[in-house]
């Protein structure tokens, strides 16, 4: 395959990753629509016009040198791979530890597995597309890096419903630790730029995660990073809302149905 071709393809699921549409493009670039969706069909950039690309969607080359391996990488699993995983204690924890980067013999030594345990769940791994374990038990990682657990997912609720209150019982004031809870109210173009800066920020602690794969392992902290955003209202605060209020709120979330 052309290497031009790779970099189209690349750039065309970069843009999918960050929710940019060819209308947003057009519009950043100052192009018709048309005109975009042509380039990429036709799949003919000048170095100029992929510099104003990159440029207006803050999108760079090793951006697009990471992607460009990513088509045949998993983003998610089944529900059912996800339930067989969360239902089996040590096959999450190899999991977790694979996507960690650890090897079979830091999970050994971490950890209360057997040297047969973490080759046999390995194995598993390895028959649903999750890993590839080569020879000399070495692992090879085949999620992309935008892989999630399924939105509301087996191993997602088991965490909201176990880990929630866990993670938050912590000042956040340590080494290593940062919260902050921000009320704004914006526009809902402004919605949607936050919520892409979200996501590009989690892939950036992705790729980061994997640029520091070839550190020591005692030079590394386990770091669990969450992000939530969604319209809410303290419960304290909602129950002092004016009932009219709320009716007229309603109607016009209702008429936007429609």
């Amino acid at each position: 395959m052309p290497k031009a071709t790779t970099l189209v393809d690349s750039l065309k699921r970069e843009l999918k990753a960050r929710n940019i549409t060819y209308a947003d493009l057009a519009t950043r670039i100052s192009m018709s629509e048309a005109s975009v969706k042509r380039m990429f069909s036709q799949k003919n950039f000048t170095l100029q016009r992929l510099d104003d690309i990159l440029q207006a969607t803050e999108i760079s080359l090793r951006d697009l040198a990471l992607n460009s391996g990513e088509e045949s990488l998993i983003s998610e699993l089944t529900y059912e791979q996800e339930k067989e995983i969360i239902n089996d204690p040590k096959e999450f924890l190899v999991a977790v530890s694979a996507l960690n980067l650890l090897t079979v013999e830091q999970m050994i030594k971490i950890y209360e597995l057997t040297e047969v345990e973490v080759i046999k769940y390995l194995l598993r791994l390895d028959k649903i597309g999750f890993l590839e374990l080569l020879p000399n038990n070495r692992v090879k990682l085949l999620v992309s890096r935008t892989f999630r657990w399924i939105p509301n997912g087996p191993i997602q609720n088991d965490f909201r419903d176990q880990a929630y209150a866990e993670y938050l019982s912590c000042d956040f004031n340590g080494d290593h630790e940062l919260m902050r809870l921000i009320n704004v109210m914006l526009s809902k173009q402004s919605v949607n730029a936050l919520l892409n800066r979200l996501k590009q920020v989690a892939r950036e602690f992705s790729e980061q995660h994997q640029e520091d794969a070839k550190l020591p392992f005692e030079e590394k902290h386990r770091m669990s990073f969450m992000l939530a955003a969604r319209p809410w209202l303290p419960q304290q605060f909602k129950a002092l809302v004016r009932k009219e209020y709320i009716e007229q709120y309603e109607e016009k979330k209702n008429k936007k149905k429609l």
